[in-house]
């Protein structure tokens, strides 16, 4: 059975930010950064070679397959800041619409410049997302 790809990794989340190219695009990381722990209350966590994470929870199907995901976090991409919002986004049609520019997947954010959305907007939706994880999966974490 295949492993999830994106894992924790012993990696420095600020370092990482650093070495982000593009200066916007490291400017809105660091910004990301203190909103993303104030709004979940999670330590910041390398995922993967290129995702910061906020906390974790532990997933099964009804396949067999299991293992352990972020609850939430962001990626500095060079195309799109990208912002993981794990719930989706069937519960967050209102904060949309007040967002700004942007455009999403099923659980996945992108957002060209922080400058062209509301910031507390943004924060309402990562608290909350986080919140439904965790009352989701409340054995996790641990």
């Amino acid at each position: 059975m295949a492993e999830n790809k994106t894992r924790p990794t012993g990696n420095d989340p600020w370092a990482f930010i650093e070495g982000v190219e593009n200066e916007r695009r490291r400017q809105d990381a660091r910004t990301l950064m203190s909103l993303f722990e104030r709004a979940t209350g999670y330590p910041a966590q390398m995922w993967g070679e290129a995702i910061i994470g906020f906390g974790r929870y532990h997933y099964r199907y009804a396949s067999g397959r299991e293992g352990d995901h972020l609850i939430t976090g962001f990626s500095p991409r060079k195309s799109a800041m990208a912002v993981y919002v794990m719930p989706g986004f069937d519960k967050y049609q209102a904060e949309l619409s007040r967002l700004g520019k942007h455009r999403h997947s099923v659980s996945c954010l992108y957002i060209n410049r922080l400058d062209d959305i509301d910031m507390e907007v943004l924060e309402a939706i990562v608290a909350d997302s986080a919140e439904r994880m965790r009352r989701k999966y409340p054995h996790w974490p641990k």
